[in-house]
């Protein structure tokens, strides 16, 4: 985000880059299938034809252990007969009645899908004994305050297999960890509109990356079943921690609101007319126009929130979107992690060489996973900041207007009076290629719309997207990331995109009027 800070640095105060919602999933992997759990109710000595009574009076008895602790703090446990329910809003209504400043606010129990186990009888013998099945059980939310996290909540499914969820907040983290040293804060919901010290608030931040998960979640995961030992002593075994959805909050704190104001509508008309966002968001029915400058209030409940753009591709995106009236948060979310990579062994040779692999779920690979949001959030604002540039429109055309030569090759200028030109420039300017960048495949589909056609025409697209991307890159337009067929736009990339983009859906009078 070098570009960005150079052109708006001065208008901002602090920037806080780092976890904001994290949501773990643990699983006993030996009893995710039908074998572990035969395995384990042969090591407890259960018979398959008691299973029914014994999963039965373990989950009764996994109900009143995990919410001993709320019924001894005399914090509510309500039942919830409706999905619909606002689980966090319900836990922060009863926590505004009766505050908390550490231990439980509230459980919340509901019945909800799950995956657990049923002994099936047969005459046929291959459809007989455990099988697993979607069904429905009571799940156990545990709202509270954590010494380290803060507001946070963990769910239990009461039958076997036992599976968690935890959801944490790293702004709540953050604000547990300021008060803890001794810095002065003022925060509205999850963001800090003032830090006495922004530089040791990032440090604090990062140490999130260098703590022991495992260990971390573990020790909740107690908390939620304290009989985890007991049931599981016959066949030992403690949970695997991944990561379901991680998102990534870069927050640039401006000085003046109404800088703020006069940049963000900018910005936002900027991503939706030339990042070819799939999904713009009005929060609260707020509409977008050029003089649209926001509501500049203290009262972050009663406030429009202004306008969200998100970007999204292989469930994971980025969006952008305005925080009290002070704070530009752009936020990268990763739910797919496969389609990042990371360098590391195989999984089965932990001591094995290192390459460049797919990224997992695991906790393992949470520090390539800040990595790779931080990058995706540098590139969008890097990408943002051409919209206030001086560069004239004669400055960036002449850098293509000529053929050059590369790798010992002749490549042709690029036409921007060429309908497919600008095409090509108007599909790698997408927003969600921000998060990972784009390949040949990615491009393909949407230049040729080739689904479907035999397998003779695909190849023949792909070799044009091949020239294409020379074409790019030869021109200093696009570079290509290390070890990867993947591409990213350069700076002259995304100026040039933005400038033929922003000049062919503006007016003759517009453009004579700004160029006077």
């Amino acid at each position: 985000m070098e570009r960005f800070v150079a052109r708006y640095g001065p208008l901002v105060t602090s920037i806080l880059s780092g976890f904001d919602r994290l949501v773990f999933r643990g699983t006993l992997i030996p009893l995710i299938r039908e074998r572990g759990m035969q395995t384990f109710l042969s090591k407890a000595g259960v018979r398959l034809l008691d299973f029914k009574g014994f999963v039965l009076s373990t989950s009764e008895r996994v109900k009143e252990s995990a919410l001993q602790e709320t019924r001894e703090a005399k914090r509510p446990v309500r039942y919830l007969e409706s999905s619909h329910i606002d689980k966090e809003d319900l836990a922060r209504q009863i926590e505004a009645e009766r505050p908390v400043r550490e231990g439980p606010i509230c459980a919340l129990t509901a019945v909800e899908p799950c995956t657990s186990f049923e002994y099936h009888r047969s005459q046929v013998v291959a459809e007989r004994g455990l099988k697993t099945r979607r069904r429905k059980c009571l799940h156990i939310y545990q709202y509270l305050r954590h010494p380290t996290f803060g507001f946070m909540n963990a769910r239990i499914q009461t039958w076997f297999p036992f599976n968690i969820q935890i959801c944490l907040n790293g702004r709540e983290w953050l604000a547990r960890s300021l008060q803890r040293v001794g810095l002065r804060f003022q925060r509205i919901d999850n963001c800090f509109v003032r830090l006495q010290d922004a530089e040791r608030a990032q440090r604090l931040l990062d140490e999130q990356l260098e703590l022991d998960w495992s260990r971390a979640l573990t020790k909740i995961a107690r908390k939620l079943n304290p009989l985890h030992r007991e049931i599981f002593k016959p066949w030992p075994m403690d949970y695997h921690w991944s990561v379901y959805q991680s998102e990534w909050a870069t927050d640039l704190l401006f000085e003046e609101p109404a800088e703020l104001a006069r940049l963000y509508p900018l910005w936002t008309r900027h991503a939706m007319l030339h990042f070819q966002s799939p999904d713009v968001m009005r929060f609260l029915g707020r509409k977008v126009h050029g003089r649209f400058l926001g509501e500049l209030t203290t009262s972050f409940k009663d406030r429009p929130e202004g306008v969200r753009v998100k970007h999204w591709v292989a469930g994971n995106s980025i969006k952008i979107y305005d925080k009290e009236a002070r704070i530009l948060r752009v936020e990268t979310t990763i739910a797919q992690p496969t389609g990042f990579k990371v360098r590391r062994p195989l999984s089965n040779d932990p001591r094995g060489t290192l390459a460049w692999r797919p990224m997992r779920k695991g906790i393992a690979d949470l520090h390539r996973r800040a990595e790779v949001s931080q990058g995706a959030n540098e590139r969008y604002l890097d990408a943002l900041a051409v919209v206030d540039d001086d560069t004239t429109l004669a400055q960036i055309y002449d850098q293509v207007a000529k053929p050059v030569t590369w790798n010992k090759r002749r490549v042709r200028a690029l036409d921007i009076g060429s309908l497919h030109d600008v095409e090509l420039l108007k599909v790698i300017s997408r927003g969600e290629f921000a998060t990972n960048g784009f390949r040949n495949r990615d491009l393909r589909p949407r230049l040729y719309s080739d689904a479907g056609a035999a397998k003779a025409v695909q190849r023949k697209n792909s070799a044009r997207v091949s020239r294409q991307l020379r074409l790019l890159r030869a021109h200093g337009l696009i570079q290509k990331v290390p070890r990867t067929h993947l591409y990213r736009l350069t700076q002259r990339g995304q100026l040039l995109a933005a400038a033929v983009l922003t000049a062919r859906a503006t007016s003759i009078k517009k453009l004579v009027g700004a160029a006077a």
